[in-house]
């Protein structure tokens, strides 16, 4: 028996909600992304570890929150909470490949594409685990041409977004990236939840259960949490609005010409010759 699906029982409140939790997201890990480029290698693994992790909760968020609003009719739906926090880490873990190589060997070339290919993989291998994680008196399935637009979706999103963050262009740059990430990545997370049917064993008598929000709710705690506390992070750190690098070059500090040196130096070894040209003999008689 084919199972009714309902993606919006709530309305357009878990889409959008969904949408914002994926752009804020994005945006912190966007940024941090481009705050690594700006310091020394030293701190540079920190910023990269610290947006990998706000980039993967923020999508993470992003799947859950929209799955709040899921129901299939005639059977309830219950999470496998180890497989569901497995999801997260995949996200995470895969994610911070993708940035770790972007962050390490520039936002251009095989190395943005490698990053971005990787951080779209994560991103759909978090979404279909997190469905896998998902138990019903059914069977899902799927239709594969849908799923392979849902994973190519994620890893154009994935690359457009990482080389946004590339470009160090400050902060509003980072917000625009993290908007358009966002949108991309909840039109995979639907264009996926259009590949699903579910077909019913009917082997159960129909129940009311737990609601998905009351499963799910305790669960995003965490992750929300760590996305707030990053935004924190990124709010009281000058050069992540800024965008500019801890210690200007001494040529493109405001008020200072740049190769200043040169003139000077160009400026003696032109006048330095006329010094010793004439050679004047003694003032005697003669001479006069």
């Amino acid at each position: 028996m084919q199972g009714t699906i309902d993606g919006f029982s709530y309305g357009l409140v878990t889409p959008f909600v969904a949408y914002l939790m994926a752009c804020l997201g994005g945006a912190l890990g966007l940024r941090c992304t481009t705050r690594s480029m700006l310091v020394t290698h030293s701190w540079r693994p920190g910023w990269l570890a610290l947006g990998s992790a706000a980039i993967g909760s923020g999508i993470w968020t992003m799947h859950f929150v929209a799955m709040i609003g899921f129901t299939v009719r005639g059977t309830p739906i219950h999470y496998d909470k180890a497989m569901t926090f497995a999801s997260l880490a995949v996200a995470i873990v895969m994610v911070g490949v993708g940035i770790f190589i972007v962050g390490y060997k520039g936002a251009r070339g095989t190395a943005l594409f490698t990053g971005g290919t990787i951080t779209g993989l994560g991103i759909a291998s978090m979404h279909y685990l997190g469905m896998a994680s998902m138990s019903l008196d059914g069977k899902l399935e799927y239709d594969t041409v849908t799923v392979g637009i849902s994973v190519a979706i994620a890893m154009g999103a994935a690359t457009a977004a990482l080389w946004a963050a590339g470009q160090v262009r400050g902060f509003l740059w980072s917000v625009g990236a993290g908007l358009v990430m966002g949108l991309a990545v909840s039109g995979m997370h639907y264009t996926g939840m259009a590949a699903l049917s579910v077909h019913l064993h009917g082997t159960a008598e129909p129940t009311s259960g737990e609601s998905p929000a009351a499963l799910l709710a305790p669960m995003l705690i965490g992750p929300l949490a760590f996305l707030l506390l990053a935004g924190v992070v990124v709010m009281f750190d000058p050069l992540m609005v800024m965008g500019k690098p801890t210690v200007a070059p001494v040529e493109h500090k405001p008020g200072i010409p740049a190769h200043t040196h040169v003139h000077h130096a160009a400026h003696r070894l032109r006048f330095r010759p006329r010094r010793t040209v004439e050679h004047r003999g003694p003032r005697t008689p003669q001479n006069r």
